[in-house]
């Protein structure tokens, strides 16, 4: 990264960072009560006990860091199995043109079927470009929102086209996706992709992290689980 480009990021993530602030206490202020359910989307769907390792991943549907992010740890996620749970936050940020459109159509698509959340996540992922800044420079709102809606429907069902669409104009799925934003806002959350394993931010936010990575920060907690109570005294 050049030094003109590190400064303007530098700048970037700064100003949004005040902006989440304000936006969170202004939001604490005027929301009495905290959604009716966890904010994200659960990857894995096996039962989550006090040994479960806990994921938690901040993602940008249209940001390249965490298309890039998502292949190993998706990896991991499978190698571990039942002893690793996952859920995922959306965090659109507001220097990706669409990102909250495309983070919209995902919690649409989460509330007609959710089985079909991840495949769309990972379309998103795959066709990026076609929603990315300058690639939608030359279009209207509207033409990129039906573009979004087409693509979802290719991914869940060609069926499901009239709802995603009419998700488009339900205000609980604008409401969601701020939620979304504002659950990032209140942990701290400024850029994607961010990860924290059981509550606590793995180094490094903002880059993707490979397989061995993973594998380096689960391994000793696995471990430790194994030999619990061997540190413990014989007697008290």
């Amino acid at each position: 990264m050049g030094t003109a480009k590190g400064t303007t990021y530098l700048l970037s993530s700064f100003f949004f960072t005040i902006i989440l602030t304000i936006v969170y206490q202004r939001n604490v202020k005027a929301q009495s009560l905290p959604p009716a359910k966890y904010d994200g989307f659960l990857y894995t769907n096996h039962r989550v006990d006090s040994d479960t390792i806990m994921i938690e991943a901040f993602f940008d549907p249209v940001c390249p860091d965490s298309r890039d992010a998502w292949p190993p740890l998706k990896q991991a996620i499978h190698h571990y199995g039942s002893r690793v749970s996952l859920i995922v936050h959306l965090l659109p940020l507001p220097y990706h043109d669409y990102a909250f459109s495309t983070s919209r159509a995902l919690h649409i698509v989460n509330l007609l079927n959710p089985s079909a959340t991840f495949r769309l996540l990972e379309s998103f992922f795959e066709y990026q470009g076609r929603f990315y800044n300058a690639q939608t420079s030359n279009k209207s709102r509207d033409a990129v929102v039906d573009e979004i809606i087409k693509l979802a429907a290719e991914t869940v069902g060609n069926s499901y086209y009239s709802a995603i669409e009419s998700g488009f104009n339900d205000r609980k799925t604008d409401l969601k996706t701020r939620i979304s934003f504002k659950y990032s806002a209140s942990r701290g959350v400024f850029g994607t992709p961010t990860f924290y394993i059981n509550g606590f931010a793995v180094p490094d936010s903002g880059s993707a992290i490979d397989y061995k990575q993973w594998r380096s920060f689960i391994d000793p907690l696995l471990l430790a689980q194994s030999r619990k109570g061997d540190d413990l005294p014989h007697s008290l």
